[in-house]
């Protein structure tokens, strides 16, 4: 169970990787194809939705047909539609590429997540899928800093070949190494339509709001984070490499957080983590963008990262509970919707930009994670 659940928070760093490899490469692809930053930021939106699409199709086909059977062929297929991105000629190309890419690559973070939910007690959870949340992290933190530094050395082309070639090589390990295990899931019988469970889930209002703060809580912050790097550049000039390093900050704070999460939870208890993590996010924001010195950047990303994991890795708790006769297809909805709410979150953040400016809106967004935090703190039994 041990290798199975590492196998898959390695398959799930590379998808984080392919998810925020964009990011610090919006200014040389705006340049490349004589676009705005905002519509090169459509790529962002496509690969959101198609990942929001993705994984509700896993779920219940993980229930079907095994969680390790699924992630390993689906990593394959991402990494055929990862190579053929590098060779889009313009951005609509591009987003559609990127849009068949992310619907391979959701598999792993959906049905690793089940998995651990199947195999692990609710007591010992939290901890356990932090752990592997881990990987996805670390893959995020990667992700900006590959694609700033490969993107100034081999250009855009170059990083997504990269990335292809690291998703062909993760499948085939995770083929290797628990293609034995395959027949020991003991996948449960579906008869009918796989997805005639969702209906039955929305029936839920604890599911209702285990979704709603799901869409929520990405939508705010991603829809933020994602024009950190292009602010940054344009008010520092900085290269992209610089760029990648400082968002990679994101993904230390939040393995900072796994490293810390079980000794967070007894002092905290899962309201003070989600306050906490609001206030702190929004300050975090606030710092980011009103500096005057492009270095206070780097401890900000960081501590983002540590505040967005301690209100999001609590709804990820919850939804492993949603739904445990079915929890393949009960955390597939929900990473479904927390894809989705990232999506939006960006077109939305694009608008906003162009109307009141990178730093109005990036701390409008930072608020707002602030007040659901709050709003967590005393609604969170809603969840359980």
């Amino acid at each position: 169970m041990r290798e199975a659940i590492f196998l898959l928070a390695l398959a799930s760093a590379n998808s984080g990787i392919s998810m925020r490899v964009i990011e610090p490469m919006l200014p040389r692809l705006a340049a490349d194809f004589g676009i705005s930053i905002s519509a090169a930021a459509s790529v962002i939106t496509a690969y959101g939705l198609a990942a929001a699409i993705g994984t509700l199709a896993y779920g219940p086909l993980g229930d079907r047909f095994g969680k390790l059977r699924l992630a390993t062929v689906s990593l394959f297929c991402a990494g055929l539609a990862s190579l053929a991105c590098a060779l889009a000629q313009d951005v609509v190309s591009l987003a559609a590429l990127r849009f068949v890419t992310a619907v391979f690559a959701a598999s792993s973070t959906a049905l690793g997540m089940a998995y651990i939910g199947d195999r692990v007690p609710i007591a010992e959870r939290q901890p356990v899928i932090a752990r592997f949340i881990g990987g996805t992290i670390i893959g995020q933190s990667l992700g900006p800093l590959v694609g700033g530094m490969v993107t100034d050395l081999l250009g855009w082309r170059g990083a997504l070949l990269f990335v292809g070639a690291v998703f062909a090589v993760v499948s085939s390990i995770l083929f290797f190494r628990t293609r034995a295990q395959w027949a020991e899931e003991r996948p449960a019988p579906v008869h009918g339509n796989p997805y005639a469970v969702y209906p039955r889930m929305l029936a839920s209002p604890r599911v209702r709001y285990v979704l709603a703060i799901a869409c929520a809580d990405t939508f705010l912050f991603f829809g933020a984070y994602s024009f950190l790097g292009p602010f940054l550049q344009l008010k520092f000039d900085l290269s992209l490499s610089l760029i990648g390093a400082i968002l990679a900050g994101f993904g230390i704070g939040g393995v900072l957080y796994t490293l810390t999460v079980r000794p967070l939870l007894l002092a905290l208890g899962q309201r003070g983590l989600v306050t906490w993590g609001g206030a702190l996010c929004c300050l975090c924001y606030a710092l980011a963008t009103l500096s005057p010195l492009w270095q206070v950047a780097l401890p900000a990303t960081i501590g983002l990262g540590f505040a967005f994991y301690m209100l999001h890795n609590t709804v990820q708790t919850k939804a492993t509970e949603m739904a445990p006769e079915a929890r393949g297809a009960a955390v597939s909805i929900y990473s479904s919707f927390w894809a989705f709410g990232q999506a939006v979150g960006v077109a939305v953040m694009s608008l906003a930009v162009g109307v009141i400016g990178y730093a109005p809106a990036i701390i409008g967004f930072g608020l707002g994670f602030f007040v659901l935090g709050l709003w967590l703190r005393n609604n969170l039994h809603r969840l359980s």
